[in-house]
């Protein structure tokens, strides 16, 4: 039988779903570094201000005493991470990421927006409680 050992989370950072934003974030500044200069104030900009704002608000959520506050915070952190896909499909549809280098970004949002779909449910479930 495999124990499972819980880990105090004492900071935003020990939370699995900051890390995944986090790791999506590093993706997003990666790939957009290649982008054409004159995106640099546009599409660039857009992308990595939506993918800091996941892991901001994930980290604000965090820091906040109220469930309904802090699934507040968790919601925008949701609508962000919404943006940036819709600004990946665009991404790839103009020629700006290959086919490859899109799917391992989305694969990386899509973990990240699953994870931070069960923290809301989990963190909503405290106002009922």
């Amino acid at each position: 039988m495999i124990e499972k050992v819980a880990t105090k989370i004492k900071t935003f950072t020990d939370l699995k779903t900051w890390q995944e934003g986090h790791t999506l974030a590093l993706l997003v500044y990666k790939c957009t570094k290649k982008f054409p200069r004159e995106e640099l104030y546009s599409l660039v900009d857009q992308m990595r201000r939506a993918t800091t704002s996941v892991t901001s608000n994930i980290a604000e959520g965090f820091g906040r005493h109220g469930y309904r506050e802090k699934t507040q915070f968790f919601y925008i952190a949701q609508g962000s991470l919404t943006e940036l896909k819709n600004q990946l499909l665009l991404s790839r549809d103009i020629g700006y990421l290959t086919q490859s280098e899109y799917i391992q970004i989305v694969n990386q949002a899509d973990r990240a927006h699953q994870l931070l779909q069960g923290l809301i449910t989990k963190t909503k479930s405290f106002l009922k409680s």
